[in-house]
């Protein structure tokens, strides 16, 4: 025929392929060459159909139609059952061989390209497609309708089908036992987020408490620092109002008047009050850092890295607070340190670095008093008040000395106020004596 073209050999072994799937799916026992009996009549046409190709084709297409031929078992060779299937195989065969023929139209149609062959090329391919679909859904229902006859195997569906509900009611029972564990499991995690909110708010308060106890602490730690400190400043003070020619009954009694001294060296806290009530003016609670004093062992240093910081500032405001010109000038012969403070420069001199050790102190007691909770309260303590032991500390080492015992003292004056946190109290420093005060 004219439209029959030497076929490709990647045709062939998909025509190969194809045979070979359904040779086995047939469980053929062998494939044979055909004998040289009379063969079958669709055989025959099949034979003719490969002819046709063979007339057009050259040598190569002959040997494929020669192939086909002998791919084709004998009816001896088929297993039991295998009559049964041989039609539907050569109608497969026969059916794939005209869509093989009429896919090759649709490409000849396309060289030179004709119109109207391509289309009924297209069909003649559709219409092999739809029969061989046609032949797929016809082996289907065919097994189907054998596995519906076949009481054994719906007994055995039938079981298979029994134990997976059976298997379906356990896994439902174990989602429903899960579920409920699930419940369970989210109550109780309700319960611990609860109790862990309290304990959250149990540790907070805990925490604050215990930071205010720790900063009550460091109060009480930085308010003995301070006394000592006066005491310590007090001293070069003294010693140079002595080479100086001071007075010092005189200019205690100017400071204290008409107090009664059980010792003469007890007039020294006389002094020690002067330098105190003008450290405690303006006693300020303001939050500050002080980190930047704290980290020297000299405070100096600090004065010396930054001339201009807010401790520099409050050094120089009491300096020239508790030095009074007149003092100085009778110590020193002049006003030059007061001048070079007063310009806002430290001199390194023994008297004014003892001056800025006892600031430090005065510096870090307002600041911890800033972080106190609750607030820190200052009292004062008259003079000629009855002494408590709640509330005062005498500031002498020994009270036996003035006499009585405790409680006939009254207070002669106060030395250092006291502070109060709440209900925890610093006591304030007093000196006593046994003079009733009218």
């Amino acid at each position: 025929m004219e439209y029959a073209r030497k076929p490709s050999s990647k045709a062939s072994a998909n025509v190969y392929e194809i045979v070979s799937i359904f040779a086995k799916v047939c469980r053929l026992k062998s494939i044979g060459v055909i004998s040289s009996e009379k063969p079958n009549p669709e055989i025959t046409s099949t034979n003719n159909s490969c002819s046709l190709v063979g007339k057009s084709s050259d040598g190569a297409e002959e040997k494929e139609c020669e192939y086909v031929e002998k791919i084709h078992p004998q009816p001896s060779e088929i297993i039991s059952k295998g009559n049964e299937y041989e039609h539907e195989i050569l109608k497969l065969f026969n059916t794939i061989l005209a869509l093989k023929l009429a896919y090759i139209r649709l490409q000849e149609a396309h060289v030179p390209y004709d119109a109207e062959k391509i289309k009924a090329a297209d069909e003649c391919v559709v219409s092999e497609l739809e029969a061989l679909c046609k032949m797929k859904r016809a082996y289907k229902e065919k097994k189907l309708s054998k596995h519906r006859g076949n009481p054994s195997l719906l007994t055995h569906l039938s079981k298979e089908i029994q134990a997976h509900k059976k298997l379906l009611v356990e896994l439902d029972s174990q989602i429903k036992a899960r579920d409920s564990e699930v419940l369970l499991l989210q109550n109780e995690l309700m319960d611990l987020e609860l109790k862990n909110k309290d304990l959250v708010e149990e540790v907070k308060r805990q925490s604050c408490s215990a930071t205010g106890d720790v900063n009550v602490i460091l109060f009480q730690d930085a308010y003995k620092a301070v006394s000592k400190s006066i005491h310590n400043f007090a001293k070069p003070m003294i010693s140079l109002m002595k080479a100086s020619g001071w007075d010092l009954d005189l200019a205690a009694n100017s400071i204290e008047v008409g107090v009664f001294y059980s010792k003469r060296s007890h007039k020294k806290y006389a002094f020690e009050v002067y330098i105190a009530r003008r450290m405690f003016c303006d006693f300020s609670l303001k939050s500050r850092n002080d980190d930047d004093i704290m980290r020297f062992d000299d405070p100096f240093e600090a004065l010396i890295e930054n001339p201009d910081s807010d401790f520099a500032k409050f050094c120089r405001s009491k300096y020239l607070l508790i030095v009074h010109p007149k003092m100085e000038g009778s110590f020193f012969g002049n006003l030059d340190q007061r001048i070079f403070i007063s310009s806002g420069k430290h001199p390194r001199t023994p008297f004014y670095q003892a001056f800025v050790n006892m600031v430090k102190w005065f510096w870090v007691l307002q600041g911890i008093a800033s972080t106190v909770t609750p607030k820190a309260e200052v009292f004062w303590v008259q003079r000629g008040s009855k002494f408590s032991e709640v509330y005062m500390e005498c500031v002498e080492e020994d009270t036996k000395s003035v006499g009585g015992g405790r409680s006939n003292l009254f207070v002669e004056f106060m030395v250092m106020p006291g502070f109060k946190i709440g209900k925890t109290l610093v006591r304030s420093r007093v000196y006593l004596s046994t003079m009733v005060k009218s």
